[in-house]
């Protein structure tokens, strides 16, 4: 459990090498000294890096976990053993894949795979943590989001759908579980700078993985359930949603 000063013993990141879960569990343990869980697809080569960040960030214990988001079937076995030995107070589920966006729409076999990893795998682990932190009476979990669910455009439409459906889901495990002492928060970022969007321009009001860690924090502290990275994305996808599809279309995005 969180103790009085916002410090979780234990935090499991679900997407172990993701760079913006990383980041946020290195911005718990400024606070203090946690357990640190990684759970990354077999044969990550970016997990001996990651154990080493966490083991420099000052995380007390670091262990790694085998998790393919689509071998759907391991997910129990692999969220059983994350919880073993202690409670895990902050689960971040950050994994998933961007893909080229026109090949993806046009490649069944790509398309498919996308929206397992993005969306089915993230529904998969959601439903375990939820029961899993039902059971032990607390938890916060992190659901990475982005702001292309929003209003999904043309422009990456398959990957916008899967996060769109992915921010449906969690929000509404958030309002399922409030009454079981479990919080769930959906961080909607815009662009990050992170190795996902290194081959992409960058668009305005990218912001830095250290940027979204603390709001991603400083928005548990102040048991918040939903926000935007940066805040004033906000403001923008208001406007955007109430444009007319003709207008829309229009629209260089």
């Amino acid at each position: 459990m969180l103790n009085a000063v916002g410090v979780p013993q234990k935090i499991l990141l679900l997407g172990g090498t993701s760079e913006i879960g990383l980041a946020i569990c290195a911005e718990y343990l400024h606070r203090g000294p946690a357990e640190i869980v990684l759970a990354a697809i077999p044969g990550d080569p970016a997990l001996a890096d990651a154990v080493t960040q966490m083991e420099e960030a000052g995380a007390k214990k670091v262990t790694t976990l085998e998790f393919d988001a689509t071998a759907f079937d391991t997910h129990p076995a692999v969220l059983d053993k994350a919880f073993e030995g202690g409670d895990v107070d902050v689960a971040i589920v950050a994994f998933g894949v961007l893909g080229d966006n026109e090949e993806l729409w046009q490649n069944q076999a790509k398309a498919v795979q996308a929206c397992q990893i993005n969306y089915t795998g993230a529904v998969s682990v959601g439903v375990l943590l939820g029961q899993h932190m039902k059971a032990q009476g607390h938890g916060q979990i992190i659901a990475m989001s982005s702001v292309a669910g929003e209003r999904v455009r043309r422009s990456n439409f398959v990957y916008g759908s899967t996060k769109a459906g992915l921010d449906g889901f969690y929000q509404n495990l958030g309002e399922a579980l409030a009454k079981n002492g479990v919080r769930v928060l959906v961080i909607r970022p815009g662009q990050v700078r992170t190795r996902m969007s290194a081959d992409v321009k960058e668009a305005p009001l990218t912001v830095n993985k250290e940027d979204v860690a603390q709001m991603a924090v400083t928005a548990v502290d102040k048991r918040k359930t939903l926000i935007w990275a940066p805040p004033l994305f906000r403001l923008v996808m208001m406007v955007l949603k109430h444009i007319p599809a003709p207008l829309f279309r229009l629209l260089p995005i």
